[in-house]
Parts: C-alpha cells; sequence; structure tokens
C-alpha cells in the first residue's frame, strides 16, 4: 500500500542518495551491507536477543532504502544491480522469518512452524506471482498491489520481533494474522494478473 504514496518518499530517497553519494561506496556494495547486517540480525535473532537483532534488521532495511537512493542519484541504476537488490531482499525475508522459527511461540490452533511457513510461503508467493507474470507477459508493468506489499511485510516482521522481546503470546498472533494476510496477497496480486 505504501507504492502509492511512492512519491512522497521519491522526494526523501533523493535527499538520502544526496548524502550517502558522498560515501565512497556503489549501490551494489551498500546492496551487500544491508545482507551482512541481515545476517547479523539472524544470529541475534536466534539467540533471542530480540533488541539487538531488531537493531540490525533496522538498519537492514534503511540500507535498503539507501541502496536504490544512491543508484538513482549517482545514475547508477542497472539491470544487474536491480536483480542483486531483488535477489537480497529475498534473502533478508528469509533470514528474519527462517530465525522465528528457532523461537517457542504458543500454540495457535497450529503450532508456530505451520504459520511460520504459511508466512514465509505467502512473502515468496507474492514475490513470485508478480516476477511471473512479467516474465510471461500476462502484464506489461511491474505488479503491484494486495493487502501486504514487501514494506509492509517488513513493518510486520519488525513488530514480531518487538513484540516478541515483550511477549510470545501475542507476537503468536501477529504471526498468524501476517501469514493470512500474505497469503491472501498473493492471492489478491494472482486476480489482479489474470483480469488484466
Amino acid at each position: 500500500m505504501f507504492y502509492k504514496k511512492r512519491e512522497k518518499f521519491n522526494k526523501l530517497s533523493i535527499k538520502i542518495g544526496l548524502i550517502f553519494s558522498k560515501l565512497p561506496l556503489s549501490p551494489n556494495q551498500w546492496t551487500l551491507i544491508s545482507l551482512i547486517l541481515a545476517i547479523l540480525s539472524f544470529y541475534f535473532l536466534i539467540n533471542q536477543k530480540f533488541l539487538i537483532a531488531l537493531l540490525f534488521f533496522f538498519f537492514t532495511a534503511t540500507i535498503d532504502f539507501i541502496d536504490g537512493s544512491v543508484a538513482r542519484v549517482t545514475k547508477k541504476v542497472t539491470n544487474l544491480g536491480a536483480y542483486l537488490d531483488t535477489t537480497i531482499d529475498r534473502i533478508v525475508e528469509f533470514l528474519m522469518i527462517f530465525g522465528l522459527f528457532s523461537i517457542s511461540y504458543p500454540i495457535f490452533i497450529f503450532g508456530s512452524q505451520i504459520w511460520l511457513l504459511l508466512l514465509l510461503f505467502g512473502s515468496m508467493m507474492t514475490t513470485y506471482v508478480k516476477a511471473a507474470a512479467f516474465e510471461k507477459q500476462i502484464v506489461k508493468k511491474e505488479l503491484k498491489g494486495g493487502f501486504l506489499e514487501r514494506s509492509e511485510r517488513l513493518i510486520l516482521l519488525f513488530l514480531i520481533i518487538l513484540i516478541s522481546s515483550y511477549s510470545l503470546s501475542y507476537a503468536s498472533y501477529l504471526i498468524v494474522i501476517t501469514a493470512i494476510l500474505t497469503n491472501i496477497s498473493a492471492l489478491q496480486r494472482f486476480l489482479i494478473a489474470i483480469k488484466r
């Protein structure tokens, strides 16, 4: 849903790009730094150091915004860079969800591993449906829409980790909600593609 407010983010993106383009790092190097920070976040998450994991996750998401901003401002936007960015985005999301598997959340209808598996499936399918629709030329432009875009999923993952540091029960409810919404989002994108 944030994609509908992209123009507001574009102004912020330009300012951030101008600031961080002064550092001697290419957009692809920024992307790789975000992966390193995600691995650190994963490490702290599986050790249930939630607030430290959250801090590294926040920096990961921030740098994910910086790499694209720097690429646009320095006019170094490339297909390879976009491919690297989207691939690492999937790895980051996987690491965060996989890290939650190590936590003993209380059972809510099913065990937490089932809900996390559904969350992972929905997250990956939301992205796959978009890529497949474009690759198979069902749509001419990048497919957008659904309850949860990547930014909303990241915010919910951020909240799951934050709430986990205070209450595993409340965090498990949010996992269930996020799992359901991600799968609905994948279905919504599939239906949008078919209608087009």
